[in-house]
């Protein structure tokens, strides 16, 4: 991954076989970024993504292997027991045109990704809410 600040907005490039999460969350630590908004797009051949039972209160993951675009990759940066916390959400789009989407868990660049991360001064946490299932903003 190599990227560039300009102002307040940084720009990255994901290079293939890396982890788009893992690429995220590195660079949120690296840069120490308090609070920030995400979005992307690229090209993967590995994604998991998943979806939230708001009855269950579980994920429910599934493994996509082949040749997909993100069409659209949006999320925010913000801390969680002062760790970089990263909830993005992905959709991409196979060469059948088949689209997926849902929370991103994981996904392996195939060729590039261009990533635009732009932050706020401030800081926004995150907390467990039990009722609800989720690590919501802690304002």
């Amino acid at each position: 991954m190599k990227y560039k600040q300009i102002q307040q907005t940084y720009f990255l490039r994901v290079d293939p076989g890396e982890d788009v999460v893992t690429v995220l969350l590195d660079f949120a630590k690296e840069e120490d970024i308090q609070v920030a908004d995400i979005t992307g797009i690229g090209a993967v051949n590995e994604v998991t993504l998943g979806v939230f039972d708001t009855e269950t209160k579980i994920y429910h993951s599934q493994d996509l292997i082949g040749t997909f675009e993100i069409t659209s990759l949006i999320g925010s940066l913000t801390r969680k027991n002062d760790a970089p916390y990263l909830h993005a959400h992905m959709n991409i789009a196979g060469l059948d045109n088949k689209t997926y989407g849902g929370h991103l868990n994981r996904a392996i660049v195939s060729a590039t990704a261009e990533i635009v991360v732009r932050t706020v001064e401030g800081q926004i946490g995150r907390r467990f809410d039990e009722e609800i299932g989720l690590n919501l903003f802690d304002f």
